[in-house]
């Protein structure tokens, strides 16, 4: 048993905002929250000064295994993962081979299961191979502890497919996250279309090429009804869209980037690659866009899109080099920069990082809160603690952020897993 004392808890699911107690049981269940609890012969953490949110939960990250491991594997994801605040995070199944399988579901869920850091919900592929073509075996993939479907990375170009797909995945009450390009438009784009592509001599990205087919997928949660998630949202126009729909009572939701909100396409004119991502830096009326979408709920969550990649992916030219940032260990830090600049409250950022996130997985009652009987996933934050992120602030295998050099404020101090402490700083 554990007893965590003088913690200010922050758990939107519950209702809570003050300095409490966290008793934990011999389970690694959340037993008790509250004040003056008396906790026998348990191990006592102070946590005076501290603030004690739930389990970090991501939606979107890449692990890079099966196949690409020299990047990224399960095991370092999930050190990054913890070491960020977050407990449960979901993979994207564009690995080698795609997760497109009972077998790969499998072999992801197994590898994270006997670490034992934190949950690993594996999305496997809308469909077979990524191709666009035919739908995967979903219920195959769910059995094996799929929690939804996505070919981040490549949209579903054929609208039938994807029809089918939201109906199918309906029937087990999977998430369908999906990756908005129009294949298209922009083709061969490696940054934002606009004054800065210009003056940096790179092929442009226009901003229709994701608003094109979030216009469509809504279309197909209002013919289907069936929810649909947004990946990376990252332009004004797709914002304006979603409120839209969430208005008309549509199914749907969004997540953001961090990079999305602090980072605009004037950064392009340095070449510097870890500003290279898909979808790419916006101009800054759309960074302002995803910031009110976020402000005013239209943008549910955030999501960090971690994508690692080795160095020598990144030390090309700009044309040549892979899209993609890390994000799992700067997430929490960046975004409560947030809350000092009174856009969130500190409860409004926990929604949008653990609370909401787990409520759109739907299916696990036991992450995203510290009610009593829920796992014991929950991170000790120290909210004046500053950083510099530099190549030793990692614990991924990678180091390609946008955000090196920088200054960070708020920082994790422990992450407990199931009750059990699996990062102290």
């Amino acid at each position: 048993m554990k007893l965590i004392r003088n913690a200010h808890v922050v758990d939107p699911a519950t209702d809570t905002d003050g300095v409490k107690d966290i008793l934990i049981d011999r389970n690694g269940l959340i037993a008790e929250v509250g004040s003056g609890l008396s906790g026998g012969e348990a191990e006592v953490i102070d946590a005076s000064g501290l603030h004690a949110f739930p389990g970090l939960v991501d939606l979107h990250v890449h692990l890079r295994d099966p196949g690409q491991e020299w990047k990224e594997d399960i095991h370092t994801g999930c050190d990054a993962a913890v070491k960020g605040g977050f407990t449960t995070i979901c993979c994207m199944p564009n690995t080698t081979p795609v997760n497109d399988s009972k077998t790969t579901t499998g072999y992801m869920v197994e590898k994270a299961r006997a670490y034992g850091k934190c949950s690993v919900l594996p999305f496997g592929t809308i469909t077979l191979g990524m191709k666009g073509e035919t739908i995967a075996p979903m219920a195959e993939m769910m059995e094996a502890g799929a929690i939804g479907f996505s070919e981040d990375g490549r949209n579903v170009d054929n609208s039938e497919v994807m029809r089918i797909a939201l109906e199918y995945a309906s029937m087990f009450g999977a998430l369908i996250a999906v990756h908005n390009e129009d294949p298209y438009v922009g083709r061969g784009g490696v940054v934002h279309e606009g004054v800065y592509s210009s003056k940096a001599g790179l092929k442009g990205i226009p901003d229709i090429k994701e608003s094109l087919m979030v216009a469509r997928d809504i279309e197909l949660a209002y013919y289907t009804g069936c929810p649909v998630h947004f990946c990376h949202i990252s332009t004004r126009r797709s914002v304006e869209l979603i409120r839209n729909a969430k208005a008309q009572g549509l199914p749907v939701t969004a997540e953001v980037a961090p990079h999305h909100l602090f980072l605009n396409d004037s950064l392009i004119t340095t070449y510097d690659t870890n500003y290279k991502m898909n979808p790419p830096l916006r101009s800054e009326d759309d960074r302002l866009a995803c910031l009110e979408g976020l402000a005013d709920g239209t943008i549910d969550v955030i999501a960090t899109d971690h994508a690692p990649h080795a160095i020598t992916d990144k030390e090309k030219d700009f044309d040549h080099a892979a899209f993609g940032v890390i994000g799992l260990e700067t997430a929490l830090p960046l975004t409560l920069h947030l809350v000092r600049e009174n856009v969130l409250s500190l409860r409004q950022l926990i929604e949008r990082l653990s609370t909401t996130p787990a409520r759109i997985l739907g299916r696990n009652t036991q992450i995203g809160t510290l009610a009593p009987g829920a796992r014991a996933d929950l991170v000790l934050v120290d909210l004046e603690r500053k950083d510099i992120v530099g190549d030793d602030f990692f614990a991924s295998k990678s180091h390609n952020s946008p955000f090196l050099g920088q200054q960070v404020q708020g920082l994790p101090v422990s992450t407990y897993y199931g009750g059990t402490c699996v990062y102290k700083a």
